[in-house]
């Protein structure tokens, strides 16, 4: 008897089949191709209504409009963008492993998503310096941290993002010295790649999560440090005679703590979320671009996801949020005066 143990050769799939240098396509099982465009855009969708929440409950409700919620408003407009124009491309990539809006939108894309990612880790800094003065300088915050210096704050954010992400997409910076390596062995028709040489991915992984995340935690550990402090304080002087006044002061140190806490979480997810693509980014170049493509795409869809984990981290850990949006399923939000209800007390 002959037995032939020959294999039969896979197909090859490309992403435009008439078109030369065509990016090689996936093409997974019908079930995985199912489930996996199921799982992602369920995230897109969860990510872009969970965000617009949060921006109608700050926006909406007067007793919201302070400093600290304006830069969490921002904040969440960049989830919300990125949930809406950055998730969905990349969905189609990881699934399909092409790109198929072309290279002049690729470039535009590439340059929004450094300027959302920078946004985000800008605006969580800002946060935590905002949180810093109204724990450890309560009697100054008012003074030093008011809207026109939230309003700057915010401007500043969104303009050195901007100015990051495209001066170093457009101009190719991030390609000095590699363009022969990525226009021949990496560059097809049909991708849609930010490769980076080894100066440009430690200077923007730096500036952008390494630096900002390490003056966070310590900015962080010096804010609950004092609120330790604070706390022993309270318990300390809690009296029975004690005055409206001072019961409002604690009640109102309690709250910031609160806050400081639960703004701590979002800035540990944002961390847990990146840590993982900025490591890979910086080691990647060093070792000549071995990490295959679907990897890298993966890291950076996680990271993506950090946008998608922040409303879940104030619907669990903001009484107020939750009112909110209890307040907005039962229609209340259209009635008259509505924006003036409280949400907590003073």
């Amino acid at each position: 008897m002959n037995f032939n143990l020959t294999k039969t050769p896979q197909a090859i799939y490309y992403c435009y089949p008439s078109v030369n240098n065509s990016c090689r396509r996936q093409v997974l099982p019908l079930q995985n191709h199912i489930l996996a465009y199921t799982v992602l855009w369920a995230t897109v969708i969860f990510t872009v209504f969970g965000n617009l929440l949060v921006i109608i409950t700050i926006a909406h409700f007067k007793q919201l409009h302070t400093p600290t919620n304006s830069l969490v408003l921002s904040l969440a407009v960049t989830d919300l963008l990125l949930g809406g124009f950055v998730m969905p491309p990349r969905t189609v990539q990881l699934v399909e492993s092409c790109w198929y809006l072309g290279d002049a939108f690729c470039k535009c894309y590439l340059s929004t998503v450094i300027m959302l990612c920078t946004a985000s880790i800008l605006h969580l800094s800002f946060i935590s310096i905002d949180r810093y003065f109204a724990i450890c300088y309560p009697l100054q915050y008012q003074v030093k941290i008011t809207v026109s210096v939230t309003v700057n704050l915010i401007l500043f954010s969104w303009i050195l993002s901007a100015v990051l992400g495209y001066g170093i997409v457009y101009p190719e910076l991030n390609l000095k010295v590699i363009e022969e390596v990525y226009y021949q062995n990496v560059k097809c028709v049909g991708s849609c790649v930010l490769m980076q040489n080894e100066a440009s991915s430690l200077v923007s992984s730096l500036f952008t999560f390494y630096l900002p995340g390490f003056v966070m935690i310590c900015i962080y550990l010096k804010i609950f440090s004092v609120a330790r402090i604070q706390a022993r304080s309270i318990t300390d002087t809690v009296l029975q005679n004690q005055s409206a006044e001072e019961k409002r002061n604690a009640a109102s140190r309690t709250r910031e703590r609160k806050a400081a806490k639960t703004l701590a979480i979002v800035m540990g997810v944002f961390i847990v979320c990146w840590a993982p693509f900025f490591l890979c980014n910086i080691i990647n170049p060093v070792l000549n671009h071995p990490a295959p493509e679907i990897l890298i795409r993966a890291l950076v869809f996680f990271g993506y996801m950090n946008s998608t984990f922040n409303p879940l981290v104030y619907g669990f850990f903001y009484s107020w949020f939750r009112k909110a949006l209890k307040l907005i399923a039962n229609g209340k939000i259209f009635h008259n005066d509505s924006s003036r209800i409280k949400l907590y007390n003073d």
